[in-house]
């Protein structure tokens, strides 16, 4: 086996874990977040200040009862928490998570695989990824199940077309579909962000929409569908859908990170370190410090903002955040026309 597919591989599996590890511990952070905003103590008796508790959850949900309706269509059932935690994971493939390590005078980057269309890439792994909840919603043969599964579906198709419309306006104006060039471009604090704040805001609100977060948590509202798409479910299939929430709020600060945010990308750094594989490493530990930051987020508006009506929802997603996109498209054309005729 050479070198370079040996890395590869290490890298690709070290993505993989790192993804899981940190679902795993957003649980325990998010009960923590939740305790001090509510002034009580969170996790605290599993493990010292409750860092096992994230395990005692796995080991609960392996040892609980599996049930299968009866009336269910078995293999739809089956198939349903499977392929939401399988697309949860694919989407990390494409993102730079470090510039790259020189190792025996070869530069290995560190990211899965480096796809010329990697925007195209992540759209298309999560647009797969309602089909996880839609399959499992309908295999129950559950009503309430059948109508959280329709909320997430209508859901996710109307903010999926809003937030591909916030991203055309980057690639606009960044000239690539590749997740690492417009990493690259931000070097030197060029972020994003700055050039495109509508599109970042009207980015970040259609994640917490697409990953079923509140205040955009309908399909699994509680007080009126009892558990939403998994009422039906149990056992380790309940843990991969919840399981995925995580995965896929982790991805979604992972890539609002790299997009708008500069990736890896730390200023003034290279004036104190000059040896690129601490550059890289520090540049790593910048981003996950990033994504750290976006989690936070995630939960601080959880704990923070009621959940909207159905029919906010949809006004909020086809009414404002559209024509936003829209608008934000055009005045980015307008904008790079006007310094095109400048220069």
């Amino acid at each position: 086996m050479s070198t370079y597919l040996l890395i590869k591989i290490i890298i690709i599996v070290s993505v993989f874990l790192i993804s899981l590890v940190v679902a795993m511990y957003s649980t325990y952070a998010e009960r923590k977040v939740a305790a001090f905003m509510q002034d009580r103590l969170g996790p605290n008796r599993a493990g010292p200040f409750g860092i096992l508790q994230p395990m005692a959850d796995g080991v609960k949900m392996f040892m609980k009862e599996e049930i299968i309706p009866n009336v269910s269509n078995k293999f739809l059932f089956i198939l349903g928490p499977s392929l939401a935690m399988m697309t949860a994971c694919m989407t990390s493939a494409v993102i730079p998570w470090g510039k790259g390590l020189t190792i025996g005078g070869n530069f290995y980057p560190i990211q899965a695989t480096d796809v010329n269309i990697g925007i195209l890439y992540i759209f298309g792994v999560v647009s797969i990824g309602v089909y996880g909840i839609m399959i499992g919603g309908w295999a129950s043969n559950n009503k309430y199940s059948l109508l959280g599964a329709l909320r997430a579906s209508s859901q996710m198709i109307s903010y999926e077309i809003a937030m591909g419309l916030s991203i055309i306006a980057l690639i606009m104006m960044t000239g690539t579909l590749s997740v690492r060039e417009i990493a690259e471009q931000q070097a030197g604090g060029h972020w994003n962000v700055f050039y495109q704040p509508f599109g970042f805001l009207i980015f970040i609100i259609c994640a917490f929409a697409e990953t079923n977060r509140a205040p955009f948590d309908l399909p699994e509202c509680e007080t009126e569908l009892v558990g939403g798409y998994h009422t039906e479910y149990s056992s380790m299939k309940l843990g991969f859908y919840l399981f995925a929430e995580y995965i896929n709020m982790f991805i979604s600060s992972a890539v609002i990170s790299t997009l708008y945010f500069g990736g890896y990308n730390m200023p003034f750094i290279g004036r104190f370190v000059t040896d690129p594989n601490w550059l890289s490493m520090i540049g790593t530990m910048f981003l996950f410090g990033k994504i750290f930051f976006f989690i936070f987020l995630f939960m601080w508006i959880r704990w923070t903002l009621p959940r909207f009506r159905y029919d906010q929802l949809m006004n909020l997603g086809w009414k404002i955040l559209l024509p936003l996109a829209i608008a934000n498209i055009f005045v980015t054309g307008m904008v790079m026309w006007w310094m095109g005729k400048l220069s």
